[in-house]
């Protein structure tokens, strides 16, 4: 392990890692030197249902690229056989997971914002939890064994809001407020268990994510991301996923991180306690932001923020 390559020695599993927050963390675990198994459904041959043209090829090349090993198996973590066929993959590869990240949602397109239960399609619904917390729990079951084999492994459940912003705040929908809420629940559920076998769990959320469908969505791309401020001034805000891919590869490096078990954490509150930052050199902090300015009804400022 030298300095510039902390994660030199580790293994990560990133699920969910085709796009978004879960792309940019297994770009930075790699950047950090860590070999990053990463999984999804899209890949070159097929898109899933999502139907975005991301592929975890794609990302296991960007891992490599940035230094580390990035190896793409395709996985639906809703089929138990297929995680279970992935962690005995990664078992006999290399015989543990160092760190464990569960970034699997998938279901923005099946929110219906602002739509109460009873007018809400139950069906897509039902499916966003599923797609939102089922798979999480399947991971952890089949995961779990192997990154327990070794003391000082990392757990991160990555999720929108932290907790105390979370509980004060209804999010968009019934369904999604419980898929945003559960993983720091589970959060919760794994520091208890995983504590007295040596492991860490913590619950991390970016700011406001210029996710490929985020940009795609104002017509930007990462290059002039702020001529979108013309129409979302506080898109000035706005982190890139690499944001909060710096966060975790911190966390992980971090021989102390047993300190943060339990805890919901965000991108922003962590580049205060690491001293990392985004692409651009800028430190947004989005959630103290969001709760001062943005929902403050205040004109959009990030002096200070940022």
């Amino acid at each position: 392990m030298t300095t510039d390559k902390p994660l030199a020695d580790r293994v990560a599993l990133v699920t969910g890692a085709t796009r978004g927050a879960g792309r940019g963390i297994a770009v930075e675990l790699g950047a950090a030197g860590a070999t990053v198994y990463v999984t999804g459904r899209s890949t070159t041959a097929k898109r899933s249902e999502y139907n975005r043209p991301e592929t975890i090829e794609e990302t296991a090349e960007l891992v490599t690229a940035a230094g580390g090993t990035g190896i793409a198996v395709p996985t639906d973590h809703l089929v138990p056989e297929q995680v279970e066929a992935l962690v005995a993959r990664i078992d006999a590869e290399h015989g543990r997971i160092d760190v464990l990240v569960n970034d699997i949602f998938g279901g923005d397109f099946l929110a219906a914002w602002d739509t109460p239960v009873w007018e809400h399609s139950l069906d897509d619904g039902l499916r966003l939890l599923r797609l939102a917390i089922d798979t999480h729990l399947i991971t952890a079951r089949y995961a779990f064994p192997l990154l327990i084999r070794n003391p000082g492994g990392l757990v991160v459940e990555v999720t929108d809001g932290t907790a105390e912003y979370n509980a004060d705040h209804y999010r968009l929908n019934v369904y999604y407020d419980l898929a945003k809420l559960a993983p720091i629940r589970l959060t919760h559920s794994w520091a208890h268990e995983l504590r007295e076998c040596g492991a860490t769990a913590v619950a991390i959320t970016p700011g406001w994510l210029r996710s490929e469908l985020m940009l795609d969505m104002y017509g930007v791309a990462e290059a002039n991301w702020r001529d979108a401020c013309a129409k979302e001034p506080h898109f000035a805000i706005s982190e890139s996923p690499r944001f909060v891919g710096r966060a975790v590869a911190a966390l992980a490096a971090d021989p102390r991180r047993a300190r943060w078990q339990g805890a919901s954490l965000s991108s922003g509150g962590l580049a205060r306690e690491y001293g990392f930052t985004d692409l651009d050199g800028s430190s947004p902090d989005a959630w103290r932001y969001v709760v001062e300015v943005q929902d403050a009804g205040k004109p959009a400022d990030t002096t200070g923020y940022r």
